[in-house]
């Protein structure tokens, strides 16, 4: 069995167009493909901030939201966002809820690698401790709405650009 993950090509109006190799799709030239993003809340109401590994492709060691991905082709949200959390974090959650089902965005890292998706924001609870893949996760933070809130505003080189986005869509 093949350890390939496979991503959904989209067309400009967001209609599915073929399967592309998650390894080869997110280049200087990424085609459009659909993701997923998802913010995790605790009890207190705080928001799950995750800073990603140094070993990332793109975007290596920017803090950002819980957790994102790629529904293999076929799949779910729901389950893509299970394996995931699962895949990233170490957790399971439960009350995925859509935030931004028509959010899409386009963006350019430092090493000119492009993410280019039509990305439907969830929220999600934690429903299990985290244990964060190393592989994925350099360290994660607990923050309170507003602080993160102040922190896009003041300084939304700070984190990345597809959270500064989801948040300005959120707060509008």
């Amino acid at each position: 069995m093949s350890n390939r993950e496979y991503v959904q090509l989209l067309s400009e109006d967001g209609e599915p167009i073929g399967i592309a190799d998650k390894a080869q799709v997110h280049d200087h030239n990424t085609r459009l493909h659909l993701a997923f993003s998802c913010h995790i809340t605790d009890e207190q109401g705080r928001i799950l901030l995750t800073r990603r590994a140094l070993s990332k492709v793109a975007w290596p060691g920017v803090w950002t939201n819980a957790f994102c991905g790629h529904p293999a082709p076929g799949e779910s949200f729901e389950s893509a966002i299970s394996r995931r959390a699962a895949d990233e974090l170490g957790t399971t959650v439960t009350d995925i809820t859509p935030l931004l089902p028509d959010f899409r965005y386009r963006a350019v890292d430092a090493s000119g690698i492009v993410e280019y998706e039509i990305c439907p924001v969830f929220s999600a609870t934690l429903a299990s401790d985290l244990v964060p893949n190393p592989d994925e996760v350099a360290e994660y933070r607990w923050v309170e709405p507003a602080d993160l809130a102040q922190l896009a505003r003041i300084a939304p080189w700070s984190i990345s650009p597809w959270l500064v986005e989801q948040l300005e869509q959120l707060d509008a």
